[in-house]
């Protein structure tokens, strides 16, 4: 099986999320992917299957080193990546992946070698601010809101404060959430419109930190174009790696883009 390690949202080498992409040809066994991403030990690793149905080229599963997810942006672009890097699928061609929980999302490349993803839009609800929340960022949150998928978005002050953070990552981990989404509007100067870092605990290893988060984009989108009065922007993830991701919220969907590069290519022998 080809096995590829992609940094996604990364103009060059080794920035972005690195993402782990898997090519089979047939169905493999959950209980071996699990296995093959805990070896991998990337935020996530994608396996990536041609199948034959209406509606969609290939299923698209994500696995983190300790559990399944239902949806993936910096794997999905990834798994775009490898699929038109590799010739495997023709560059003017879109692709239609299958998931188990988030539907059929598309990507399509842009002139520029950009990737495009039709993600659903997943906007946080405003919520209160948890008791802890702050405490555990050591920042002060103006704004909270809570999304389908558990994730909590946390404004707090500034680009400078959201640079600072240094969670305590034992705490943030009993705030009642898959993740927490710390964001701020960009400071002035900056080519881009809104920053970010995302810290996810219960299903992240060692710092709980993912350097550059797609499904994050999908609750940030919707957020900062209404409080920004735009529905295209650019987001900047302010981890150590770094990556800019582009939103364009288009109703209940919105289009995350962003460029990858392919930094290992071999085979998995087991």
């Amino acid at each position: 099986m080809r096995m590829l390690v992609v940094n996604a949202f990364a103009d060059r080498p080794f920035t972005g999320n690195p993402a782990g992409v898997c090519l089979l040809q047939d169905a493999a066994d959950p209980d071996w992917m699990q296995r093959v991403a805990a070896e991998m030990k990337h935020s996530e690793t994608a396996f990536v299957r041609p199948v034959d149905e209406p509606g969609a080229d290939y299923e698209l599963r994500w696995f983190t080193p300790v559990t399944e997810v239902a949806l993936c942006g910096h794997a999905t672009l990834g798994s775009a990546h490898a699929l038109y890097e590799t010739g495997t699928v023709a560059p003017d061609r879109p692709i239609r992946f299958r998931t188990l929980k988030s539907g059929v999302l598309t990507v399509t490349r842009e002139d520029g070698g950009s990737l495009s993803m039709d993600f659903p839009a997943c906007p946080a609800e405003p919520a209160e601010v948890p008791g802890g929340l702050a405490a555990a960022l050591g920042t002060e949150v103006l704004r909270a809101g809570r999304n389908v998928q558990n994730d909590l978005l946390a404004e707090v002050a500034d680009e400078a404060a959201v640079r600072a953070a240094a969670p305590d990552i034992a705490a943030l981990g009993r705030i009642d959430a898959r993740g927490v989404i710390v964001t701020a509007a960009a400071g002035p100067g900056r080519d881009y419109d809104f920053v970010s870092r995302f810290f996810a605990p219960r299903v992240l290893p060692g710092d709980a930190e993912d350097p550059v988060t797609g499904s994050a984009h999908t609750a940030l989108a919707p957020y900062w174009a209404g409080r920004l009065g735009r529905d295209t922007l650019t987001g900047y993830q302010a981890s150590a790696r770094g990556g800019r991701v582009g939103t364009a919220l288009r109703g209940d969907r919105v289009a995350l883009s962003g460029t990858a590069r392919t930094v290992l290519d071999g085979a998995f022998t087991t």
